[in-house]
């Protein structure tokens, strides 16, 4: 009897023990990492399905090459056209997919009974903290807020935290690195090319996005394809506001005639457009006059698309510096920075879509 009691006790003793481990187990696989917005979530520490909501949060999911563990996308992601965002025109199954929500840059609309169907083990959403925690408590699921930081700007502080942040919880850590690193190395090319370079020119970009399409009003000082090619002063639109995007006047174009004029493509019908309107006015522009007028692509939609920023980059020294970027031939340029960030080469498809980089016809207008 005595020697029933004592093996009675030994194996509750090793259930017990057994129950301790498994729960320090438990706790050991857990991880707790700070978001964008200062948020302390828990998250798997081995993470196999990710979801992401929000502008531009699928768009790192694929720079770091983890679209293997996406259960689903948002709809808005289907449903726009892709040429605008060369990381939904490198994945076509992105359509196949279950849907997850609406899409949008200010609401989301995440469909919570779908994602809690599909049992992703961590959201990565470009939203507000309240947004987050709401989630977080509909799906009980850990929702992880990322940022792009300022729009338009491809190497921000935020960016970079949010990449390495979810390189961390999904394991992709090097590539992470590797994404960072080859960003920086674009920067140090342009400016090494650049930095001492004459500068006998003005420069004028205009109908860039803005909520929306516009036309050659439209700019912005902070343009970053002319800052990586230091370009600042001789950006006319600095004159109008050193911060922010902004609408010009047509007659401050006419006073200050910028030497060179970049126009963004998917909006260069609008200009067009106006200048049947108001022929004299184009006319009147110096750019205009000497057929000095570029197209650019467009790189801001549902966020910032850092490789074609880096494409345009790279366009914009090749025409302000032609000696330095004799090199650079635009198409192979191009298919790489395309092929590192989305797995593809894709400027025959945009070509198809936007045109070539090259003068834009006017005189065909």
């Amino acid at each position: 009897m005595k020697l029933g009691k004592i093996a009675i006790l030994v194996l509750l003793l090793a259930l017990a023990g057994c129950v301790q481990q498994a729960q320090q187990s438990a706790v050991e696989e857990k991880l707790k990492v700070k978001d964008l917005a200062g948020r302390e979530v828990e998250v798997p520490k081995k993470v196999e399905k990710i979801a992401a909501i929000g502008p531009g949060a699928l768009r790192l999911v694929v720079y770091l090459q983890a679209t293997d563990k996406l259960v689903g996308v948002e709809d808005a992601e289907k449903r726009w056209e892709t040429f605008g965002r060369p990381y939904r025109l490198a994945n076509p199954q992105f359509a196949e997919l279950p849907t997850i929500g609406a899409g949008g840059p200010d609401d989301p609309k995440a469909n919570v009974e779908e994602i809690i169907k599909l049992k992703p083990d961590v959201i990565f959403a470009v939203v507000n903290a309240q947004y987050a925690e709401s989630l977080q408590e509909k799906t009980g699921i850990p929702v992880i807020v990322v940022s792009y930081g300022a729009l338009g700007n491809f190497r921000t502080k935020e960016l970079f935290e949010s990449m390495r942040l979810m390189g961390k919880v999904i394991g992709k850590e090097k590539r992470a690195e590797e994404v960072i690193e080859y960003i920086e190395s674009v920067v140090k090319d342009l400016d090494s090319r650049t930095k001492n370079a004459e500068r006998n020119w003005t420069v004028y970009v205009g109908a860039l996005g803005f909520k929306g399409g516009h036309g050659i009003t439209s700019t912005t000082c902070r343009f970053p394809p002319f800052e990586v090619n230091n370009v600042f002063s001789e950006n006319i639109a600095c004159k109008v506001n050193s911060t922010a995007h902004v609408f010009i006047d047509k007659e401050f174009l006419l006073k200050e005639q910028p030497d060179i004029i970049f126009l963004d493509l998917g909006n260069v019908r609008l200009v067009r457009e106006d200048y049947a309107k108001d022929k004299n006015f184009y006319e009147s522009l110096k750019a205009f006059k000497n057929k000095e007028i570029y197209g650019i692509y467009p790189f801001n939609f549902y966020n910032t698309n850092v490789e074609q920023a880096l494409v345009n980059a790279y366009w914009v020294g090749k025409v302000l510096y032609p000696d330095r970027f004799k090199d650079v031939e635009m198409k192979k340029k191009a298919d790489e920075i395309y092929e590192f960030f989305v797995g593809k080469k894709l400027y025959d498809k945009i070509v198809e879509r936007y045109g070539e980089l090259g003068k834009i016809d006017v005189s065909s207008w």
